[in-house]
């Protein structure tokens, strides 16, 4: 089941809890956190976290592009993320800040830029709940998709089959109806798109038109996930 998750990034920030409706029917709502030091981009904060998880029904799916993750990480499931994912590059403790994330009721995923390989991280797998590959570096919103992400995809996919888990394998960056259909093929299951949908005359309609489309891809290449 391919999920799309919004990012609102993409949305108009002084709009928020009107932009997170325009999507409803959307899996997730994916919320980029930035602190101009890991990446050069400044966006939000753990406040705006808990005050849209109030205003949405939608979970909200919290992606930290911050140092020093593992202080920072629990703080966005006790403001009301449902899944929250940290960067392997900044991460010191991983398997401890996935635990911690867990403990509090949320689901701990990782994330990797471009040019951080998965074999490293093996073994650490099991104790995530996703993977993010990133198919753009990390930082602003609306980069053009890198298509030589795909392989790094399918070697992805390949080591959570071999390892039986039932983890997701998700997206983000520049994921678009001409490129969604690629990331399913690859084996990703969950995708992150902001102005393909924001950008749309009705959002919710393209989360739709979205999903139709990575589910068909997929089953196209027999990996309905």
């Amino acid at each position: 089941m391919a999920q799309i998750n919004p990012s609102i990034l993409s949305a108009d920030f002084a709009r928020l809890a009107d932009e997170a409706k325009a999507v409803d029917g959307a899996d997730w709502l994916h919320v980029d956190v930035m602190d101009n030091h890991f990446v050069p981009n400044l966006t939000l904060g753990v406040p705006i976290v808990e005050s849209l998880a109030k205003a949405t029904d939608t979970p909200l799916d919290c992606h930290l592009m911050i140092e020093d993750p593992d202080r920072w990480a629990p703080a966005y499931v006790e403001a009301g993320a449902g899944s929250v994912t940290f960067h392997a590059e900044a991460a010191a403790a991983p398997v401890r800040t996935a635990r911690e994330i867990k403990a509090k009721g949320g689901r701990a995923s990782m994330a990797l830029k471009p040019a951080t390989p998965i074999e490293p991280y093996e073994d650490l797998l099991p104790e995530l709940d996703m993977l993010l590959v990133m198919t753009v570096e990390p930082g602003f919103g609306g980069q053009a998709f890198l298509d030589i992400m795909l392989p790094k995809i399918r070697r992805t996919r390949q080591l959570i089959d071999k390892h039986g888990l039932s983890m997701w394998l998700q997206v983000d960056g520049g994921v678009s109806a001409s490129t969604i259909e690629q990331c399913a093929e690859a084996g990703a299951d969950v995708f992150v798109a902001g102005s393909a949908v924001y950008s749309a005359d009705d959002p919710a309609a393209a989360v739709r038109a979205l999903r139709t489309q990575a589910e068909e891809a997929a089953a196209r290449v027999g990996c309905a996930h």
